[in-house]
């Protein structure tokens, strides 16, 4: 793996963490959206991700799967893409009764969206860790190619 790779699988690593804080940040401004623009309440969104591979069509790996045995995969990792922002139908909506409010169905229940602040300030707190932990790699990898450029001095 080269130095560049390194520093793209971080790269696309954060990209991505910052993808998630955002939509994390989105879910905790609508927490209390009880109409958008279709006239139905917010829903929560999550970030879903992908492994983001490339292709190494070279003869030499090809050549050494066939020699050890294994066998020949070309695909290889090199960080991560988003792959949807979807919509979350499995946690249920919020029913308070309030029959002053104009939201209020006819029974007097408001719907609120099914966003959980506690989940939400817990997910932001994994994706920021995850996003330092890119950036570290990050450093580390340019530092070593710093440090391999000081040998040629």
């Amino acid at each position: 793996m080269s130095i560049m790779t390194s520093l793209n699988i971080s790269a696309s690593g954060m990209t991505a963490q910052r993808t998630r804080m955002d939509i994390i940040a989105q879910n905790v401004a609508n927490v209390n959206t009880t109409r958008d623009e279709n006239g139905d309440p917010y829903r929560r969104q999550t970030v879903v991700f992908e492994e983001r591979a490339a292709y190494n069509r070279n003869f030499e790996s090809y050549l050494t799967a066939q020699k050890t045995g294994l066998s020949y995969n070309p695909q290889v990792g090199s960080g991560v893409k988003i792959s949807a922002i979807a919509e979350d139908h499995v946690t249920s909506m919020k029913k308070v009764y309030e029959p002053g409010n104009p939201d209020a169905d006819e029974d007097g229940y408001v719907t609120y969206p099914n966003v959980n602040t506690v989940t939400e300030m817990t997910n932001l707190i994994d994706a920021s860790r995850s996003y330092e932990a890119n950036v570290t790699a990050f450093n580390a990898t340019k530092n070593m190619a710093l440090k391999g450029l000081e040998l040629g001095k």
